[in-house]
């Protein structure tokens, strides 16, 4: 039983997230938008919806007329969708509010309303992804990573088919003095299964450390590609490269490609002739890193492509992602946990979500153009500009680097002000007009806030996301 109090302090959470959601609702609310809602939230694992109360910050009370029996909605609501939602009136010191308690959807199931199997996308609702479907669908099956790759295989196969050198280097040990003492680590990570004297390898350990992803069937089409182009589009290839080795064997040989690919600036010092590359090599490993983990790796029809253009690099991984996209710096939700984990361990991929901090950090301290983060129907992509100076961006370029340069302060419990975008850019105090009407853009496209709203100062005023 929900009491006052309680109504209190859920409000006081920082942001909406996947188990709740406020609706104002003064008056009324629409019955077939509360179904909907009902839905999505069911789908993404149960929730409470709140009728009566503010969704912006700071979030208030107003109290709700809507649904004055809920023993009725309740009803309607079981007859709808055939699940039932636990209906509760609140008597708060503001006002009225209804809590709908939304239970979450059994596993390996989704619920539908009109045919579609609705999700939560920001402030919208919306059909869920195929993979997220196929993920859903899944459930109860076997983790993927703990299928066989290859079932049978003797210790000499073992040895022969996987990198287990690049295993111990990795985890920084000394590689032991016998082979089954060797398998033996191997099999306590899963990268290996004993069965009756003979080893079976999983997904796990060949995507590793695959000595060639080529002998193991259907997971070489999980080899990530590196393509080359003359210019700013597709038109002229000038070379391709298709990955063999496992991610974390292969790993530094991948980078190490891709970075000799990268257009580089000549810069000539008193002495010596050297060569600056475009992009800071630890943004592109981050970038490639979190690719290769958080791909759908049960979509065969895709694979991790890197594209490399005279002014941009594409990194692309099938797979739509378990966050929106303007929370990425900050927020975390993996897909692979068992691969993160170990590519973690291997001091590949950073701690949970400071990989896409650090991009964004280094994109500004390279002068370079904000990352842009996209989503299309079954993939993700994060673009990485070349320099480009401030009197060339547009305004959603501008948008987009004056929202990321806020979320990095505030994770740093730091506050943006028009000093530091000036600073992010490298502008002189004679653009703060400029700088001004970034912010107000940023402002009205609802991607930054007041920080404190009561202070009317332009000069003096501070900003952080709209999520903070």
């Amino acid at each position: 039983m929900l009491l006052a109090q309680d109504i209190d302090r859920i409000i006081a959470a920082p942001r909406e997230h996947e188990r709740l959601e406020f609706k104002e609702a003064k008056q009324q609310y629409d019955t077939e938008t509360l179904f909907k809602y009902c839905v999505a939230l069911s789908n993404e694992g149960g929730g409470l919806l709140l009728l009566g109360i503010t969704d912006k910050q700071p979030r208030k009370v107003v109290g709700t007329a809507a649904f004055p029996n809920p023993d009725k909605i309740k009803s309607r609501i079981f007859s709808k969708l055939k699940f039932r939602v636990e209906v509760e009136e609140v008597t708060h010191p503001d006002g009225r509010v209804l809590a709908f308690n939304i239970p979450p959807r059994p596993a390996g199931t989704a619920f539908t309303y009109e045919g579609a199997y609705l999700m939560r996308v920001g402030e919208s609702l919306m059909p869920m992804s195929e993979d997220m479907l196929r993920r859903i669908f899944v459930e109860g099956n076997p983790d993927f990573l703990l299928r066989y790759a290859r079932a049978g295989a003797s210790a000499e196969d073992v040895v022969m088919l996987l990198d287990t050198q690049s295993y111990f280097d990795l985890m920084q040990l000394p590689y032991p003095a016998t082979r089954d003492a060797a398998l033996a680590r191997l099999a306590q990570e899963q990268l290996i299964v004993e069965a009756e004297g003979l080893w079976n390898i999983t997904n796990l350990g060949a995507l590793l450390f695959a000595k060639d992803l080529r002998q193991f069937g259907q997971l070489s089409r999980k080899a990530p590609r590196v393509v080359v182009y003359k210019g700013a589009n597709k038109l002229e290839t000038v070379r391709e490269q298709i990955g063999a080795k496992g991610y974390a064997a292969g790993f530094e040989g991948l980078v190490g490609y891709i970075n000799s690919q990268l257009p580089a600036n000549e810069v000539i010092g008193q002495a010596l002739r050297t060569e600056t590359r475009m992009y800071p090599e630890i943004a592109i490993r981050e970038l490639v890193a979190n690719a290769l983990v958080h791909q759908d790796l049960e979509d065969f029809g895709s694979f991790v492509m890197l594209e490399i253009y005279c002014d941009r690099i594409e990194i692309t991984n099938p797979g739509t992602p378990l966050i929106p996209t303007d929370r990425f710096i900050d927020e975390y939700k993996s897909r692979n946990e068992r691969l993160t984990d170990l590519m973690r361990r291997f001091r590949i991929c950073e701690e949970k979500s400071s990989g896409i901090d650090k991009v964004v950090a280094f994109a500004e301290a390279w002068q370079l153009p904000a990352p842009d983060f996209r989503t299309g129907e079954q993939h993700t992509s994060v673009v990485l500009f070349a320099h480009k100076s401030f009197d060339d961006m547009d305004r959603k370029e501008r948008v987009r680097a004056c929202y990321q340069h806020a979320c990095l302060l505030y994770v740093s419990n730091q506050k943006m002000t028009n000093q530091s975008l000036r600073e992010r850019f490298k502008l002189a105090e004679s653009k703060a007009e400029a700088i001004s009407r970034i912010i107000s853009d940023a402002v009205n496209d609802g991607k930054i806030k007041l920080d404190d709203p009561e202070n009317r100062s332009r000069r003096y005023a501070k900003y952080i996301p709209f999520w903070g």
